[in-house]
């Protein structure tokens, strides 16, 4: 009875993810191959013609391949992001573990903040055109930063828990000390969940819409999301070059989850566990 249960549930779980991902997905893929006027239907009816390249190359084309564009200003952010926040991070996840007290005790009080508290917009471009940072691809690195530590350093002091504080003074015995004891001896033992912080963190920036619409504006500085909400408003009528685009945009993230799906969850739940 028990292994029917759990048979039934796991049934269950299959058919509400083949309908909530796939099915969209889907449709997505059978729009993005149809041809303009087959495409304005909005149905999953199949293809008559398969005018992918045409599709592909209107896309790439679109605005003065504002598209290519946007890859590079996306890639440029979600690198230059996740190292400033794997790297503050686990120095921040390892000062707050190893040094509790009413200090850390504040610090963990901001960190669980900066994870249920929403990001104020207008205060954050005040801050940032005070500080020359304003539609700068820099300022935008760490509104990214900012918005995504705290996730980081939870994960992060959670695997640290783990490690002994006898390796701390070993090492200090033999001479290190601050910035050398962390980089030479307690960051290469947090590997498996820093590919896990890299992961799930490059994911999140680049399909980030919300921060580079406001704190990035402009087509020179479009990122990948922004070029789809400007390339709705431009095709708003041509369902297969709206959704060839997000094809596109999609291949990314979904290519770094198939292929590391297991490292992030194996992270994760190393973490959890040495907690």
């Amino acid at each position: 009875m028990r292994a029917l249960r759990r048979t039934g549930g796991e049934l269950v779980a299959l058919v509400v993810a083949t309908v909530v991902f796939l099915v969209p997905f889907s449709f997505m893929l059978l729009t993005a191959v149809k041809d303009e006027s087959q495409a304005q239907d909005l149905d999953f009816a199949w293809p008559t013609s398969w005018p992918i390249v045409e599709n592909f190359t209107a896309v790439i084309q679109a605005r003065d391949y504002v598209l290519l564009r946007a890859y590079v200003n996306s890639t440029i952010l979600t690198v230059g992001s996740v190292a400033l926040i794997v790297v503050f991070g686990a120095m921040a996840a390892f000062v707050l573990q190893r040094r509790a007290g009413r200090v850390g005790t504040l610090a963990d009080f901001l960190v669980l903040s900066g994870l249920i508290i929403p990001p104020a917009i207008v205060p954050t471009i005040w801050l940032l055109q005070a500080l020359g940072l304003f539609k700068t691809m820099p300022g935008l690195i760490l509104v990214e930063v900012a918005f995504n530590l705290s996730y980081a350093v939870l994960l992060f002091r959670a695997f640290i828990a783990a490690i002994p504080r006898e390796l701390d003074e070993a090492a200090m015995i033999d001479g290190c000390s601050g910035l050398r004891l962390f980089f030479r001896v307690i960051f290469p033992l947090l590997r498996p969940v820093t590919i896990t912080v890299i992961l799930t963190s490059s994911v999140t920036v680049f399909n980030d819409f919300v921060n580079p619409l406001y704190f990035l504006p402009g087509d020179d500085n479009a990122t990948v999301q922004v070029t789809l909400y400007n390339f709705q408003s431009q095709y708003s009528t041509q369902w297969n070059l709206l959704f060839m685009d997000i094809v596109l945009i999609t291949i990314p993230p979904l290519v770094l989850f198939v292929f590391f799906n297991r490292k992030i969850v194996a992270g994760m739940t190393a973490g959890a566990i040495k907690g």
